[in-house]
C-alpha cells in the first residue's frame, strides 16, 4: 500500500507541475518581474509552505489574484527589491494572524459563495486559455484578469483570436483533449502500465513530437513565442543574477506599511477561501487547521522575499489538479516543487519544444472539473437562497476578481441571512378563549435591532383587551432598540386594556 501510495504521489506530482509550470512564468511575466521570480515562489511554496502546512492536499504559489497588487506595488515603491522588503513584513505579518488565531474567518464563507468561487476560477480558466489553444499568446497564462492594459478583455480577446489561429497549434489542442480524455476512461486507468503514465505528461509528450514534427510543414510550424518561455539559467553566475534582494530603505514610509498590510491581508485571505474550498474538493473531507495555514504562509512569504520570489498563497487550480490526479500525501506537492526547480536548471531546453496549447489543454480540463454542471443543477434545485449568492459570485468574478467575486456572493447571502432573521424574529401563538385573545411571545436566544421592525409589527396586531405573555427564559441578551420597542408596548398597552405577562424578563 505504501508503495501504491507513493507512486500515486509521483503521478500526482508530475501533474501539478504541469499545471503550475506555465502559472509560475505567466504570472511572473503578467506582473512584469523577472520569470525566476515565479519558479521561486513554486518552489518555495512547495516545500517550504507545505512543510508547514495545516492541508493536506494544498499547493501554494504565485497567485494571480495577487498580480494587480503587486503591479501597483511595484510602481509606488519604485524597484522590485523594495518591493520584496514588503513581501518579507506581509510574511510577519501572517504569522501574527495565524498566532492570534484569525484563520477563522474562513469558516463564515457560506457553502454557495465557496462552490461559487470554485465554479467562477473554472470559468476563468477556460476562456483565458482558449486563445492559447488556438495558437493566440497575446497575453500572459497566468493573466486572469478580465480587463486589460491594452483595452482588451477575456471575451473580447477570443473574439480577436479568430484571426491569429495557428493550424499546428490546433492540432496540437485537439490531440490533447482526445489523450485527456483517453486517459480518464477506466480501460486507462485499470491498466498496470498505462494508468502509471499521467494523461498530462502524455500530453506534453505528444505535443512535443508533433512540434518536431510540424518543423518541415511552414503552414503547421509552431512559432517560438507559442513554445514554453523558460528562463535562460546555464551557470552559476545565470542563477545569481536571476535573484534579487530585498530592499528596506522604504520601512519607515507610511507608503510602504499600507503595502504591507494590503498584501498580508489579500493574501491570507485568499489562502483561507482556497483551503476552505480544497477542504471542500477533498474526497476524505479532512478538516484543516487555517491558523497553522497562515503561520506557513508567512514563513513562505518570509522565504519568497528574501530570494527573490513572489508572494505566494494556497492557489485552488493547483490544489484542485492535485486531488484529482490522485494525491495521497504532501509529497506530491514536494515532487512539483523539485519538478520545477529541475526543469530550470537542468533541462530547459527540452522543456521549451513544450507548445503552450497542450499546457492549454490541462488547465481548461481542470477549469472543467472545476465546474461541474452537477454543482450548478444542486445549486439550482436548492432554491433561490443559495443559487444567488453561487451565480452573483461567479459573474463578478468573472468581471472583476476572486475577492470581490467573494465579497459579492456573501453580501447577498448576507442579505438572506438578514431577511430569514428578521422574518423569524420569535415564535408567537393566539388563541381565543371565552371571547378573549391570548398571545404567547417566546424570544429567541438573541434579540437584535433587526426584530424592532418585526416586533412593532406584531405589537400592532394585539387586540384590545387582550393578554399577552412574553416569555424570555431563554434569551441571554436583547439589543437596546428591541428592549426599546417592548417597554414602549408594555406602557401603551394599559390604554388598551392589555395585560401583559412578563417571564424571565430584564429591564
Amino acid at each position: 500500500m505504501f508503495q501504491k501510495n507513493k507512486l500515486a504521489d509521483v503521478k500526482s506530482g508530475i501533474v501539478v507541475f504541469l499545471v503550475a509550470l506555465p502559472l509560475c512564468l505567466g504570472i511572473a511575466m503578467a506582473c512584469g518581474v523577472p520569470l525566476f521570480s515565479g519558479i521561486i515562489a513554486g518552489v518555495v511554496g512547495g516545500v517550504l509552505v507545505t512543510a508547514f502546512s495545516g492541508s493536506k492536499y494544498s499547493i501554494s504559489g504565485p497567485a494571480a489574484g495577487l498580480t494587480a497588487i503587486v503591479i501597483a506595488s511595484i510602481s509606488q515603491l519604485g524597484s522590485y527589491e523594495a518591493f520584496l522588503a514588503a513581501v518579507v513584513c506581509a510574511g510577519i505579518l501572517q504569522i501574527l494572524f495565524g498566532i492570534i488565531k484569525a484563520g477563522g474567518v474562513g469558516n463564515y464563507i457560506p457553502n454557495a459563495v465557496v462552490k461559487g468561487m470554485l465554479a467562477g476560477i473554472g470559468i476563468i480558466l477556460i476562456i483565458k486559455q482558449v486563445p492559447h489553444l488556438f495558437g493566440y499568446d497575446k497575453d500572459p497564462e497566468g493573466d486572469f484578469e478580465f480587463f486589460q492594459s491594452d483595452g482588451q478583455n477575456s471575451f473580447t480577446e477570443l473574439i480577436n483570436m479568430v484571426n491569429f489561429i495557428t493550424p499546428g497549434a490546433v492540432i496540437i489542442g485537439v490531440v490533447s483533449f482526445l489523450v485527456l480524455i483517453i486517459a480518464e476512461k477506466p480501460f486507462y486507468k485499470k491498466d498496470r502500465f498505462l494508468s502509471a503514465i499521467p494523461g498530462p505528461l502524455l500530453v506534453v509528450i505528444f505535443g512535443m513530437l508533433l512540434t518536431a514534427a510540424f518543423r518541415g510543414y511552414p503552414a503547421l510550424t509552431i512559432d517560438k513565442q507559442h513554445l514554453v518561455n523558460l528562463p535562460k539559467i546555464s551557470s552559476v553566475s545565470d542563477l545569481t543574477s536571476n535573484l534579487f534582494f530585498p530592499n528596506f530603505s522604504f520601512i519607515m514610509t507610511s507608503g510602504f506599511w499600507v503595502i504591507v498590510a494590503t498584501l498580508a491581508i489579500v493574501a491570507s485571505l485568499e489562502t483561507l477561501l482556497g483551503i476552505e474550498a480544497i477542504d471542500k474538493l477533498d474526497p476524505e473531507k479532512n478538516e484543516s487547521d487555517t491558523n497553522k495555514e497562515l503561520v506557513a504562509q508567512g514563513i513562505g512569504n518570509i522565504v519568497c522575499g528574501l530570494i527573490g520570489g513572489l508572494p505566494v498563497t494556497s492557489v485552488i487550480v493547483r490544489s484542485s489538479a492535485n486531488i484529482n490526479a490522485g494525491s495521497k500525501s504532501k509529497l506530491s506537492a514536494i515532487i512539483h516543487a523539485v519538478l520545477l526547480l529541475s526543469s530550470v536548471l537542468l533541462f530547459p531546453q527540452l522543456l521549451a519544444l513544450i507548445p503552450n496549447a497542450c499546457l492549454a489543454a490541462i488547465l481548461i480540463m481542470t477549469g472543467f472539473k472545476l465546474t461541474k454542471l452537477s454543482i450548478v443543477k444542486e445549486m439550482i434545485l436548492a432554491g433561490y437562497e443559495q443559487s444567488l449568492p453561487f451565480f452573483v459570485t461567479i459573474i463578478v468574478m468573472l468581471i472583476t476578481d476572486l475577492l470581490k467575486g467573494v465579497s459579492a456572493g456573501l453580501v447577498v447571502a448576507v442579505i438572506f441571512i438578514i431577511r430569514d432573521n428578521i422574518t423569524t424574529s420569535f415564535d408567537s401563538t393566539s388563541e381565543l378563549i371565552d371571547g378573549k385573545m391570548y398571545y404567547i411571545i417566546k424570544l429567541p436566544q438573541h434579540l437584535t435591532f433587526f426584530n424592532k421592525g418585526y416586533l412593532i409589527s406584531f405589537f400592532k396586531t394585539v387586540q384590545k383587551n387582550s393578554i399577552v405573555t412574553i416569555d424570555c427564559s431563554i434569551n441571554k441578551k436583547i439589543n437596546a432598540d428591541a428592549k426599546d420597542v417592548i417597554n414602549d408596548f408594555v406602557i401603551s398597552s394599559k390604554k388598551k386594556s392589555i395585560t401583559v405577562d412578563l417571564i424571565k424578563y430584564y429591564k
